[in-house]
């Protein structure tokens, strides 16, 4: 008597508090998986990221996540995954930083290397890490090849690279720890396109050697449509902001993209969004609102019209002034009324409080006091166009608008939900000289590491380096050191992800992070603190914490630790 073979999820694992990650036994029960989710989803669920050997599923809050692992385990994938896709042709010229060393680890050389490439038909089983990068499988495994023991921080864009048993294209400038074996011109992502991505899931792509590549357009930093303003010196706006100096660095912000992981596209959104939210609550906007996230300070707008803000997030000194005739790089013209019908020229505003800023006025950010970002939003939101539902900036897919440069005008908008202004509200105590401590929940890949890697973890202090950014922070400290060797296959990674490649300094992933990953993630910041980290500045110090069960998620957002007494302080 014939037996059937029911595919079932082998385990589920949890992801930080909002999300689980189902392993199974191959891509074909990755993909029939992925393909149930997306056709039947379940009650919660939010997104879903197939990958190498898992599943990730992200859920609406951390009682949905709970009810999700349950009934992954219940699911009958005997169904089969359809991969459909047509035939894409990739010239390349296979001068690649790694290629000597990828023809020395699978002793074939570099011609040998070349000639496997493009002797076989790879297939994009998914799409992961950024928009336009598809993980592509051969018909064998002779280039089956270790990541680097240490990523770049930049990999130029058209890298064709290899990693385990998969090989890809980089859409656009990006960190990677892929081996690098070649280039080409090919544009993997457009949004001009009807489908943005050359080669998504179920393509077949054949590599073609060639001398030369046709050179690829300048890369924009974002999509023409998405951006605010085209040329900020012609394109004038009747009511919004002129920007006369965006500081270090300003972005447009609302609370991100979400549910678009099968195309490679992150959340993105303001790091801080509690700050971003008490700001549009502040001016009457609905929470979601696009606004200025601005690291540092030194942000300088005017108003074009008169116009109601308000400023959170780090605590800076906030200063009015009316423009004089010759102050450069202002337009004093935009200042109306008679001199004596004029404002006094200089005034302070407070920090979480809606105020006027008046036609031609100008409002500086100073340095943080504390903290490391601001949240600037104007009464309408900022009137940029959405990319994939949202107006945010994605610093590592280069989605959304592009930032801001003095002379841009930014046009108020509609996007209010009270006729009204708000109360002025506490703000949250920011880090200064204290050690910011983050609760953490372990693993996914906590068993790649034994106790003695999680007591250094939880044990130090971690020193976040200049490196960092809006994708990752990298942390300075003591090594942590893996019970567990080889390689992990790429899987789905999210926003707290604290992922530890083999040189040991772990990165913790911000809004704008890869959607997957190939080193092991040892834990994850719980949510609701992602604000809190959001906060601590280049050269700051964090400590984290193994989250108790017992400690309620809606508790204690923004913890810090003096460095003298240790005692904690928390507040809202």
């Amino acid at each position: 008597m014939e037996t059937l073979t029911v595919n079932k999820v082998l385990s589920v694992r949890p992801v930080g508090t909002h999300a689980v990650l189902a392993e199974l036994s191959g891509l074909q029960d990755v993909l029939a998986l992925q393909a149930l989710l997306l056709e039947s989803p379940l009650p919660g669920q939010v997104d879903v990221l197939a990958a190498a050997q898992t599943v990730m599923v992200r859920a609406e809050s951390p009682a949905a996540a709970r009810r999700l692992a349950a009934r992954l385990l219940e699911l009958d994938l005997t169904a089969p995954a359809r991969q459909d896709g047509g035939l894409v042709y990739i010239d390349t010229v296979y001068d690649g930083e790694d290629l000597a060393e990828v023809g020395r680890l699978t002793g074939l050389g570099p011609d040998g290397v070349i000639a496997a490439h493009t002797g076989q038909v790879w297939t994009v089983a998914f799409a992961g890490f950024a928009p336009g990068f598809g993980y592509m499988v051969g018909e064998n495994k002779a280039l089956e090849v270790p990541r680097r023991s240490s990523p770049r921080t930049a990999v130029p864009a058209g890298s064709v690279a290899l990693a385990g048993n998969y090989s890809a294209v980089y859409p656009r400038s990006s960190p990677g720890g892929w081996q690098l074996i070649g280039r080409t011109g090919a544009r993997m992502w457009d949004l001009d396109r009807a489908e943005p991505a050359l080669a998504s899931p179920g393509h077949r792509v054949r590599f073609r050697a060639v001398r030369d590549v046709v050179t690829m357009a300048p890369e924009p930093e974002v999509s023409d449509a998405a951006a605010p303003g085209a040329s900020p010196a012609r394109e004038e706006t009747r009511s919004g902001l002129r920007i006369i100096s965006p500081g270090l660095q300003s972005l447009i912000q609302d609370l991100g993209r979400h549910g678009h992981s099968t195309l490679g596209v992150s959340a993105a959104g303001a790091l801080d969004r509690a700050s971003l939210r008490r700001a549009n609550r502040l001016v009457g906007n609905s929470p979601s609102a696009a606004a200025i996230e601005s690291v540092a300070g030194g942000l300088r707008v005017q108003a074009v019209g008169d116009q109601v803000l308000a400023v959170t997030g780090a605590p800076s000194a906030l200063t009015v002034h009316t423009p004089s005739d010759d102050e450069p790089g202002v337009d004093s013209t935009a200042v109306s009324g008679t001199e004596a019908e004029k404002p006094a020229r200089r005034r302070s505003v407070p920090m979480a409080t809606p105020f006027a800023l008046l036609d031609g006025e100008i409002l500086t950010l100073g340095a943080p006091q504390s903290g490391f970002r601001s949240y600037l939003a104007v009464r309408g939101g900022v009137d940029a166009a959405p990319v994939l539902g949202s107006r945010s900036t994605d610093t590592m897919s280069g989605i959304g608008p592009a930032p801001l440069a003095a002379g841009q005008q930014l046009a108020a908008g509609d996007d209010t939900e009270s006729g009204v202004v708000g109360n002025p509200e506490l703000q949250p105590d920011f880090p200064r000289d204290g050690v910011t401590v983050l609760d953490i929940v372990p693993g996914p890949r906590a068993d790649w590491f034994d106790k003695g890697a999680m007591d250094s973890l939880c044990g130090q202090d971690w020193v976040v380096k200049p490196q960092s950014n809006r994708v990752g922070m990298r942390l300075d400290g003591t090594p942590l050191q893996r019970s567990r060797h080889g390689e992990l296959p790429s899987e789905g990674t999210v926003a707290g992800a604290i992922q530890v490649p083999p040189e040991g300094l772990p990165v913790l992933f911000l809004a704008d992070h890869p959607i997957t990953g190939g080193y092991p993630v040892i834990g994850v910041v719980v949510d609701h603190q992602l604000d809190l980290a959001a906060q601590v500045p280049i050269g700051g110090t964090i400590r984290f914490r193994c989250f108790s069960e017992e400690a309620s998620p809606q508790q204690g957002s923004a913890q810090q630790t003096s460095r003298t007494d240790s005692q904690e302080k928390v507040s809202n």
